[in-house]
């Protein structure tokens, strides 16, 4: 605390020990409107400028400030709001502290506060009123009705005539029923608040989140969409407005860096706000849109490092209904966290042939794309399964393997995979995205850590693509203990270059035949480089 506020404090003793905030015997300041009498003057913002002394309208109604403390109007929740900024403004003149002063203190910007007092701001979120009431030195009565008066006036968020619907996808899913009702269920029901779906790029991430927030947008729930620069925006997005800006002005401050002054503020404030006032607004305005309701917020290609986690944690408290779906390349690793690996479709075994196996229906679908008259014999259902089996049921890989078929027949198409499934990872029409996942393939093994790396560089070496391997195995080929052969072969599962099949006697690992075709044609282009 600065030393002016100490003197002033000084000055004016608290008068919020006593019931309701009361100074002594006396309540200059009551919910319903008295007015305070001590003339306190502001100094720091034109608008702030107002004796203390209340003030009537021809009609009656008490004002403080200038700002009435109710509202003719059939919105009950907008006239608890007016008496929250009543409250608040009441309460900082009566200890004769300044907008800026209670900023400092409470890390919340004048802006929010300005905004509360004059009725613009309706509904503060729980995290607000805290803040200001521990800069305020309220006393339990008056801390009481100050969050009695807040919730009352944040029922349920701005009314919608239609929730806020998620995009419109351009092609139908296949094979993820089992992903997607698990991920309804838990986000649907609130068991999971934090859901974060990663999986190499390419492997339906965000078709899938499409379809998981049009079954709960279906169901009622409010869905907002924030795609990242970069995202592969496969469907129609939705039409801009306020629920968009606010959505994206919150997701923007998720990855910023706080202001070094407003971080300096907030360390000898009474705590919260993560030094960040304008991610606290941004916070608050999305608050204030979606009140308690519950609503799906989905970031589709979020970055890969993670947000703030203090910001991110004031957004799911302030918003008690909010669940989040995450898409991107790797999790974050953060409390509360709930990490949803999506491997590739599921391919038939080896020596089968499964029309209806989720990987050859996508491929199968991809084809028919690319020649409308297509029908499949039973030669070239085989041909169509080895292609799935080779290329791991990637839905990315199997889309730029089907473009070539413009080209050449399936034949053809299973020769060239045999002799390098690399070269043909690049879709055929080219323009924006191609080469993605050749990308995604290096940058997986550039951020692995040493030891993971070189384990996926043994796996590699010692066996061909329908090889698998257990835990145990790894043990036995590091010559580690089970504890850190496990985080190994984790790290390899969570980064996509390992599939696992569990099935009765244990758990089965392969690698996949794509971070083996990249590893071998990033070993061939280092050789070559050195020799």
């Amino acid at each position: 605390m600065t030393a002016h506020t100490t003197a002033r404090s000084a000055a004016h003793p608290n008068p919020h020990d006593a019931p309701y905030g009361t100074h002594g015997a006396r309540e200059p300041f009551s919910p319903l409107g008295t007015h305070e009498t001590h003339g306190t003057h502001e100094t720091d913002t034109t608008r702030d400028t107002h004796s203390a002394h209340g003030t009537h309208n021809a009609h009656g109604t008490h004002h403080i400030g200038g700002t009435p403390d109710t509202r003719e109007t059939e919105d009950g929740a907008v006239r608890e709001a007016s008496r929250v900024g009543a409250l608040i403004r009441g309460h900082r003149l009566r200890i004769g502290m300044t907008q800026r002063e209670l900023a400092d203190l409470s890390t919340i910007s004048v802006r929010a506060i300005r905004d509360l007092e004059q009725g613009k701001a309706r509904r503060p979120r729980p995290d607000t009123v805290r803040l200001m009431a521990d800069a305020l030195r309220l006393g339990p009565r008056a801390r009481a009705a100050l969050e009695a008066a807040a919730q009352r006036g944040r029922p349920g968020g701005q009314g919608w005539a239609e929730p806020p619907a998620p995009p419109t996808a351009l092609h139908a899913i296949l094979g993820r029923d089992d992903e997607a009702g698990v991920l309804e269920r838990e986000l649907g029901s609130g068991a999971e608040r934090l859901a974060h779906v990663v999986g190499l790029a390419g492997v339906g991430k965000t078709r899938l989140a499409l379809e998981v927030a049009d079954r709960l947008h279906r169901a009622g729930t409010p869905v907002l969409w924030h795609a990242f620069p970069g995202a592969t925006a496969d469907y129609l997005t939705c039409g801009e407005g306020t629920v968009a800006a606010r959505v994206a002005a919150t997701a923007a401050r998720l990855w910023a860096a706080p202001d070094p002054a407003s971080a300096v503020r907030a360390a000898h404030g009474p705590g919260g706000g993560g030094g960040d006032p304008e991610g606290a607004e941004a916070v608050s305005a999305l608050a204030e849109l979606l009140g308690d309701r519950a609503a799906l917020l989905v970031l589709d290609g979020a970055p890969a490092d993670p947000p703030r986690f203090g910001l991110l944690t004031a957004l799911l408290r302030a918003c008690p209904g909010l669940r989040l779906l995450v898409t991107s390349d790797r999790p974050w690793e953060m409390p509360g966290e709930r990490i949803f690996l999506l491997s590739p479709p599921a391919v038939p075994a080896e020596g089968t042939v499964d029309r209806a196996a989720p990987a050859v229906r996508v491929f199968l679908d991809h084809v028919r794309r690319v020649r409308p008259g297509f029908g499949a014999t039973s030669a070239d259902l085989e041909r169509a399964t080895w292609i799935c089996r080779r290329l791991d049921g990637h839905p990315g890989a199997l889309a730029a393997a089907a473009s070539w078929l413009v080209l050449c027949d399936l034949d053809a198409l299973c020769r060239s995979l045999d002799a390098d499934p690399a070269a043909l990872l690049d879709h055929l029409g080219g323009g924006e995205g191609t080469g993605r996942l050749r990308r995604a393939l290096h940058a997986l093994t550039d951020r692995l850590t040493p030891g993971a790396r070189g384990l996926l560089e043994e796996l590699c070496a010692g066996g061909g693509p329908d090889d698998e391997f257990t835990l145990t195995g790894i043990t036995a080929l590091t010559g580690r203990d089970l504890p850190g052969s496990g985080r190994l072969l984790r790290e390899l599962l969570i980064s996509g270059a390992v599939r696992v099949a569990h099935e009765g006697d244990g758990s089965h690992f392969r690698v996949l035949g794509l971070v083996r075709a990249a590893c071998g044609a990033r070993a061939v282009a280092s050789v070559s480089a050195t020799s």
